[in-house]
């Protein structure tokens, strides 16, 4: 990816059209298992979650495996160019720059790509659903609590449709076998790594709310004030929805819409907090784009470079180690 590649921010008109375009996905998806024969349809499905998993793992993994690399490890540079054109008018296609712990990164993810696309064992479905739900939250971004609530309700109503309403959602989430859910053996202690007795957990029910939690995580910062709360409160919020869903679910023998649980609480919990400490206009009026976090190194410009972490890392570090004179800027050019 092209390191200048920012998060992509979700606006109030993508959040109140998201849950239409998510409807029209599901309908879709279960017309196909209904017309298509299933066996073909995750066959190529699992061939292309194989790709964009091994890719996924890849990347969560990689700043982990760095800090795991002996000093003196054999690092060499990699390029990979793809031009279209020749002289003046040459244009460049795909210019990935990567390293040989890139590469051992990817190898050890098309491990468990393979063991994924051959067993379709649980763990290396949660590998890589994992992987997707982190890189989801690393790539979008909300810009404000409103666009958040906007969001979480818009789901709120399309999750309790789907799951209550019709046999659309627990369907298509049986029927697709790719690693688009978490799935927990109810069945671990009798079987053991052989369970074949699933609950499931979509990444939708926690990329979702996790968007929610990290848009107001900033929050105070913008009124001067080094605390998390906000993003404790969100995170205690998700775990007691999560948990309500498991104990409604197991009460009443049916699948559960989590967001029916966690929208309430991922709203309502921060909510509370700011009703006490009388931060509620603030926190609806707050732009996270408008703020510079204390400690956090911003770019006043982005470069078109392109290059691996590892590479971009010592890059910015040897210009960070040449101390320049900073020019007074004023508040418009800031």
């Amino acid at each position: 990816q092209n390191s200048s590649e920012m998060p992509e921010t979700i606006t109030s008109r993508d959040a109140a059209r998201f849950p239409i375009v998510a409807s029209c996905t599901l309908l879709g998806l279960y017309l196909f298992f209904k017309i298509f024969s299933q066996e073909y349809i995750n066959l190529l499905l699992s061939m292309y979650f194989f790709v964009l998993g091994i890719l996924a793992l890849s990347h969560t993994i990689s700043p982990m495996m760095n800090r795991l690399f002996p000093a003196n490890f054999p690092n060499k540079q990699y390029q990979l160019l793809f031009t279209q054109g020749s002289g003046e008018s040459k244009e460049e296609i795909v210019n990935y720059e990567f390293d040989t712990k890139d590469l051992v990164c990817l190898a050890l993810s098309s491990v468990v790509g393979v063991w994924y696309l051959l067993r379709k064992h649980w763990i290396a479905n949660n590998l890589f659903g994992l992987a997707f739900s982190l890189n989801g939250v690393e790539l979008l971004h909300l810009n404000n609590v409103s666009t958040g609530c906007i969001l979480l309700g818009g789901l709120f109503i399309y999750d309790v449709f789907w799951v209550f309403g019709t046999n659309v959602m627990v369907t298509v989430a049986k029927s697709f076998e790719a690693p688009i859910k978490l799935v927990f053996p109810q069945d671990l202690l009798e079987k053991g790594l052989e369970a074949d007795n699933f609950a499931m957990l979509g990444l939708g029910d926690i990329v979702i709310p996790g968007l929610r939690s990290l848009s107001s995580a900033p929050f105070p910062y913008s009124l001067k004030k080094n605390t998390h709360t906000y993003f404790y409160t969100s995170f205690v919020a998700y775990i007691f929805g999560l948990g309500l869903t498991i104990f409604i679910m197991h009460i009443f023998k049916h699948a559960q819409p989590a967001l029916l649980y966690l929208v309430p609480a991922c709203i309502g919990f921060p909510l509370l907090v700011a009703l006490a400490k009388g931060e509620v206009t603030e926190m609806f009026s707050y732009e996270s784009s408008a703020e510079i976090l204390p400690h956090t190194p911003r770019l006043t410009h982005f470069p078109t470079v392109s290059g691996s972490p590892a590479s971009l890392a010592d890059s910015m570090q040897q210009k960070l180690s040449c101390p320049r004179r900073r020019r007074q800027q004023s508040p418009s050019a800031m």
